[in-house]
């Protein structure tokens, strides 16, 4: 039902037709698992708001987190052909045309929380938290030391997940505590915590994945020559450190059951995913 409601939210969000829709709607309409979406709905009932409140937010979230993909995808940056199945965006279209889509979406991102059916104030609050997590402060930082660490400690290589992957993470959390009048950082233990297990479960999937559920190429992070935890401390351990980081994910909701309990099913059900 909710998967169904997110689908539906994301098809009426670009109407216009032309080059640069046509691309955007390709990759935004692409599949996936919706996580940020549903994370900022889940929060938002969890604090004993409305998930529809947090529907716009979350909307706008899933634009950045696609506009992120697009350009992760470039030949300057990955250089992978597939996602979710399918070409790339600059392989089904081309490369220009790819980074003007992902240009587009980062902003319509801004205009889609502005534009949010509740209070100015809370609508200012959300566009706050989507440039502090999607900029310089953090999921662009965390692309960046992505790129750029070598030899690194596990530490360094945790933080640089807190960056790139929990930035969005805790932003969805928070859009949603947003979206039920609260002030945004009430499940910020949670979504750290659930971004780097994200991760690292991401990391092994990369090496032990089926090319064929994930819908992209495996090892990719071996042919860039990439530090990840699984590099460092194998892939037994890592599991490990998925359940750990996972569980005290799932332990700081405690103070906000039973309405936190989707949330907690959403961080078990992520230890064994497949894609």
């Amino acid at each position: 039902m909710r998967k169904n409601q997110i689908e539906e939210y994301l098809k009426s969000i670009i109407k216009e037709e032309g080059l640069l829709y046509d691309a955007m709607r390709y990759s935004l309409l692409g599949g996936g698992k919706r996580l940020r979406v549903q994370l900022a709905m889940m929060a938002s009932a969890a604090l004993g708001g409305k998930e529809e409140d947090a529907l716009p937010y979350g909307a706008a979230l899933e634009c950045i987190h696609t506009y992120s993909l697009i350009h992760d995808d470039l030949p300057c940056m990955d250089d992978d052909d597939l996602r979710r199945g399918r070409p790339t965006l600059h392989k089904q279209f081309d490369e220009a045309t790819a980074v003007l889509a992902g240009d587009g979406l980062l902003t319509l991102a801004f205009s889609i929380a502005a534009r949010a059916p509740l209070s100015p104030q809370q609508n200012l609050a959300a566009v706050k938290v989507l440039s502090d997590s999607a900029g310089a402060y953090g999921m662009v930082e965390g692309q960046v030391l992505d790129m750029t660490l070598s030899g690194a400690s596990e530490d360094e290589i945790l933080e640089m997940y807190r960056y790139k992957t929990g930035a969005l993470l805790c932003a969805a959390v928070s859009l949603g505590a947003i979206a039920a009048g609260g002030k945004g950082d009430e499940l910020r233990t949670f979504a750290e915590n659930l971004g780097v297990a994200f991760q690292i479960q991401d990391d092994i999937l990369d090496i032990i994945g089926d090319e064929a559920i994930l819908g992209k190429p495996v090892k990719s992070d071996q042919k860039n020559e990439k530090n990840t935890v699984v590099s460092i401390i194998g892939i037994e351990e890592a599991k490990k450190r998925v359940r750990l980081y996972t569980e005290k994910a799932i332990d700081s909701l405690a103070p906000f059951m039973p309405n936190a309990q989707a949330l907690s099913a959403l961080a078990e059900s992520l230890i064994e995913r497949k894609m």
